[in-house]
């Protein structure tokens, strides 16, 4: 199973997302996403979180928010483990993306995007001051099709 991380930087009224337009083969293609990657082998969920900010964006993130786990999959050929932080605590100064187009989004906007139907569902719950953490099961079919979603219960981080 792939580990990985997912960042939502927040300003108080707007949120930095990624609109992955850049890559080949890139799985979330036309999406807008948070900020994040895969975890190597030799760090921490949280050290990935932080270096993935860092290389996607420029921004050092202080007190990254634990917010909880996402289990995704899609057909029968990918199963990916997802560790979801939030952040209002960074520094520097941005840079472009090497993924895509990285935009500061205004929260009220922020469901107005092509996101990920699954990510819907845990979006609609932070923009709310939902309860955190949470572990979520988001099942696709291989079009991308969000077929059945459960909530488990909540993981530590």
């Amino acid at each position: 199973m792939i580990e990985s991380t997912c960042v939502y930087l927040q300003k108080p009224t707007a949120w930095l997302f990624l609109l992955r337009n850049k890559k080949e083969q890139d799985l979330n293609a036309g999406y807008w996403i948070g900020v994040g990657g895969k975890r190597k082998p030799d760090e921490s969920v949280r050290a990935c979180a932080m270096r993935e900010v860092w290389e996607e964006t420029g921004l050092k993130m202080r007190e990254p928010l634990y917010c909880g786990r996402l289990y995704f999959q899609m057909g029968d050929s990918i199963c990916e483990k997802i560790t979801l932080y939030t952040c209002s605590h960074f520094y520097g100064e941005m840079h472009p993306n090497p993924e895509g187009t990285s935009a500061w989004i205004a929260k009220e906007h922020i469901l107005e995007l092509r996101l990920w139907p699954g990510d819907r569902i845990f979006l609609r719950r932070l923009l709310q001051g939902g309860a955190v953490p949470f572990t979520l099961r988001l099942i696709y079919d291989a079009q991308g099709n969000l077929l059945n979603w459960m909530e488990m219960e909540p993981e530590n981080e």
